[in-house]
């Protein structure tokens, strides 16, 4: 798959993020990535309270991470997200960059699927209102 959009967010590890062993603790690494999907829906226009909104709800369905190098305590780091699908589903691709070398030091993606508030009901299409934002953002 192509990308469609990308944003790129500019973190550091502090220290409620590290172990015993000042390397960050992986079950952090959702909130970078949840950090980054944030920006990247802002640049969609179509933020969580606007899915909300628009009569339904985005739930993970599946969250997949590839860990290559640690990051440590203090380390500046770049968490990019990219729009990879979208009409039946969103699938994000995160990297992790070392901000200094831009070594990728992870790798991972999100899925989500579209349920409609009312009646909770999964869709096996998007709805247009994201597929009509996300072709206004990328022409």
């Amino acid at each position: 798959m192509n990308a469609l959009v990308t944003v790129r967010c500019t973190m550091m590890a502090q220290f409620y993020d590290v172990d015993p062993m000042n390397v960050v603790w992986h079950g952090h690494y959702a909130r970078f990535f949840e950090e980054a999907r944030r920006e990247l829906l802002d640049v969609l226009n179509y933020n969580y309270q606007q899915m909300q909104d628009s009569g339904y709800l985005w739930p993970v369905v599946d969250l997949r991470i590839k860990y290559i190098r640690p990051l440590q305590l203090h380390q500046k780091f770049i968490v990019e997200a990219t729009l990879i699908e979208y009409e039946n589903r969103l699938k994000i691709d995160y990297r992790i960059l070392n901000s200094e070398t831009s070594e990728v030091l992870t790798k991972a993606h999100t899925v989500q699927v579209a349920v409609r508030e009312g009646d909770k009901v999964m869709q096996y299409v998007s709805p247009e209102i994201l597929i009509s934002k996300v072709r206004k953002v990328t022409g």
